[in-house]
């Protein structure tokens, strides 16, 4: 089944220094840009994270520092990589908890300014996990009957998700080929920011995700703990959930 697109879409796969999205950094990533009228267009980037790559983390990927020494920062593609970007909704696997957030993270840290809380962001692997939990390899090999061969490369793990996608369609009548639904589907919490440390209640109210003040709305802790935004602002928590919570107490501080 081919993508009902109004917007192009891109799949898209990080490789990195390891999984902390405020801390790590992206030493490979790879996008297939998807267009409404089905022309494909794919690229694949080596990226010097400017720190070293952990050999736990080689072990994964294959990615050492001697093969990026010479490939371009992330801040010298970000440009380039976010006009790509620009008016596509997004799809990856396990995307919105990790590739979205370190993202975001490392936009914020090349001063790019680019708002992707208004794409449509579809986690294929949300999908998966709500219909039959598995995992990538065993999707691939659910859905295609394939094997997934050279595991752990961004081109090869962006390629199998987009495959996987277009097989999730053609398998489940009841979901529907529109990113604005899969994108509804695939999201488990409604998050204010990439990481999911402040999130929407049922009722549309910023309270935190976490801690002591787990369900508690933002303002309030704010009024009540006035120490509670400078140990946030201090802790190792993302830029992207730094910023988010700043304008919530600017918003406030303005009303």
């Amino acid at each position: 089944m081919q993508l009902n697109l109004k917007n192009p879409i891109v799949f898209f796969d990080l490789e990195t220094t390891g999984t902390n999205p405020a801390a790590d950094r992206i030493v490979e990533i790879c996008y297939l840009k998807v267009h409404p009228n089905g022309k494909e267009e794919t690229k694949t980037i080596l990226v010097n994270p400017d720190m070293p790559i952990p050999p736990s983390s080689t072990a994964i990927h294959g990615i050492t520092d001697e093969k990026v020494a010479n490939c371009p920062k992330f801040k010298e593609i970000a440009k380039v990589l976010a006009r790509d970007l620009e008016g596509c909704d997004l799809a990856g696997y396990n995307s919105n908890r990790f590739d979205i957030p370190l993202l975001a993270e490392e936009f914020l840290r090349a001063d790019v300014d680019i708002d992707m809380t208004k794409r449509k962001l579809v986690d294929v692997q949300t999908i998966f996990h709500k219909m039959e939990q598995r995992t990538l390899a065993a999707a691939l090999k659910f859905f295609c009957d394939k094997e997934l061969e050279n595991a752990h490369t961004a081109e090869a793990d962006t390629r199998a998700t987009y495959e996987i996608l277009k097989a999730q369609l053609d398998r489940y009548s009841n979901l529907q080929n529109d990113m604005s639904f899969l994108a509804e589907f695939s999201t488990q919490t409604k998050n204010v920011d990439f990481a999911g440390r402040i999130i929407y209640d049922d009722n549309g109210v910023e309270v935190f995700n976490f801690g002591k003040y787990k369900g508690k709305p933002v303002t309030e802790v704010l009024k009540e703990d006035i120490g509670y935004y400078g140990w946030m602002m201090k802790g190792d928590f993302t830029l992207h959930t730094k910023k988010v919570l700043t304008n919530i107490k600017l918003r406030e501080l303005n009303h």
